[in-house]
């Protein structure tokens, strides 16, 4: 029963978490073979599947897509604080008050709160941001992993054309390490604009994620 009872209230992390290591996987495994196909297309003798893992080519595909998911996510909790979309259940109503902008301290604090709330001062101030920080905080360190496995991956293929290799500042100002960024963050924020404007109109039954089915279109809730 205590099982059962675990799986059902966290069978959304889990079932996110298995699809997110399968789909990991499977980009491994097909990067490799594409991988393994050029170099032998070049003559060069394949490398294995453990090695493909810590090649820059795959640590620069990985990190930059993780880049761009994180930063979707920090700029999406940042900017529905002071931005609404009327009608959206993605965000605030902005002709209702909603208890998530209050303090904590102008309401009586539930015995069972975070202990941090209880505690107040520097502690809570950060607590009550710390869900933008934790979220820049992966996007700094998946855009740090890609610039640097990106430096290396652009450095192998300078030294196979008999080129000198960049610095990684030099790297970092680069037309092509841009590039690797913008393709993948213009569509993270337009798929968040995509899902704001559609739960206007549309409807799931049974999501979270979805205004009621009988809600009217210009309800946030």
């Amino acid at each position: 029963m205590g099982m059962r009872r675990f799986l059902r209230d966290n069978g959304l992390t889990i079932v996110l978490l298995a699809v997110t290591a399968l789909t990991l996987v499977g980009h491994a495994l097909t990067g490799w073979r594409t991988h393994v196909a050029d170099q032998e297309d070049h003559g060069e003798a394949p490398i294995t599947l453990a090695a493909y893992l810590i090649d820059p080519a795959f640590l620069e595909s990985v990190a930059e897509n993780w880049e761009s998911e994180f930063l979707q996510m920090a700029a999406f909790v940042a900017l529905t604080i002071f931005l609404f979309q009327k009608g959206s259940p993605e965000s605030k109503d902005p002709d209702e008050h909603d208890e998530v902008d209050d303090h904590p301290r102008t309401h009586p604090i539930p015995a069972d709160a975070p202990r941090v709330v209880h505690t107040g001062g520097w502690r809570l101030k950060l607590y009550e941001n710390s869900l933008t920080i934790a979220l820049l905080a992966l996007f700094a360190i998946s855009f740090g992993l890609h610039a640097w496995s990106s430096q290396r991956h652009a450095n192998d293929e300078r030294a196979d054309h008999g080129d000198p290799p960049v610095a990684l500042i030099e790297h970092l100002g680069s037309a092509r390490f841009w590039f690797e960024s913008f393709q993948n963050w213009q569509s993270e924020f337009l798929s968040i604009a995509v899902l704001v404007v559609f739960t206007i109109y549309l409807r799931q039954r049974g999501s979270s994620q979805s205004k009621p089915v009988a809600a009217p279109h210009h309800e946030n809730e």
